[in-house]
């Protein structure tokens, strides 16, 4: 079981354009403070809710664990964004959905109770490494939930061709490409029609946008294969999460692997994957 940190430093990031995130902030600020711990905020969210803050790499170096009041969308752009600092993140929810920002704000006291006294688990989540290459140059960056192959008009479609270790294997035409996380299973991969996978394994996910052919299926294949993305098309796009997007042209080669390390997601040791499905997606209901 991994350790689990001591909780001296704690850095906040709100989600953006929600000044109304200010009472739910001081709210949380408060408890942390009373068990003794310095509260951080990301500059950015600071100037939101007009309090003092600091440059977002330093809030993140200096922090033991990392809080986010917002939305799943601001936690996993908070996963992303702090990739390389590997520190823990808890999500309060703020947002609608809550399949990762699952502490509701009714719980914040009780459940930063029981951080202090060490009940609770860290969940580490696949994330994806990916790499653009064009020419001698290259750009590194990383997904929490996927990475999507995009035609960049809806009058347009995308060919995309696609290799596992070096090697050839399917070329993919029509309104795009996702290779997911199983994190990210649940997300725009659910929506194409992909499976549902469950988030502590080590596999990619690769679903086909609307293709047009009736015998491409979503693929699921274990994380220590290697994938590698071209395309012929002069406009097409890589989209991040949702959240960021890289041009992808035909002079481009998009290399995909497992991310060195995971995200660490700070969880309720009660919290369990099935029931949260069911809850989210009203499975088991009668209609």
């Amino acid at each position: 079981m991994e350790k689990k940190p001591q909780i001296r430093r704690v850095g906040i990031v709100l989600r953006p354009s929600t000044p109304e995130l200010k009472t739910l902030f001081y709210r949380v600020k408060q408890v942390f403070e009373a068990h003794g711990a310095e509260v951080l905020v990301d500059a950015i969210s600071a100037g939101m809710i007009g309090v003092l803050g600091q440059a977002f790499e330093a809030m993140c170096r200096a922090a033991d664990i990392l809080v986010c009041i917002g939305g799943d969308g601001t936690l996993i752009s908070l996963a992303r964004r702090s990739y390389r600092f590997h520190k823990p993140i808890l999500g309060i929810n703020a947002g609608t959905l809550g399949f990762l920002a699952d502490i509701n704000p009714s719980e914040i006291e009780g459940f930063i109770e029981k951080l202090y006294r060490g009940e609770y688990r860290i969940d580490e989540r696949m994330m994806i490494e990916a790499e653009l290459v064009r020419g001698d140059e290259s750009k590194t960056f990383y997904a929490f939930n996927d990475l999507v192959i995009s035609r960049p008009s809806i009058s347009k479609m995308v060919k995309v061709d696609a290799y596992i270790d070096n090697k050839w294997f399917n070329t993919y035409f029509g309104d795009g490409l996702i290779v997911s996380t199983p994190t990210g299973s649940t997300a725009y991969n659910l929506a194409a029609g992909g499976p549902v996978t469950f988030p502590l394994t080590d596999a990619f996910i690769l679903t086909p946008i609307c293709p047009h052919s009736l015998t491409q299926r979503p693929l699921v294949i274990p994380a220590d294969f290697e994938i590698e993305l071209k395309t012929p098309e002069k406009e097409s796009l890589a989209i991040v999460d949702g959240q960021e997007q890289y041009d992808f042209t035909p002079d481009d080669r998009l290399l995909i692997r497992k991310a060195a390390i995971g995200a660490r997601l700070i969880h309720r040791l009660e919290r369990n994957y099935f029931d949260v499905l069911r809850e989210k997606l009203s499975w088991g209901q009668m209609r």
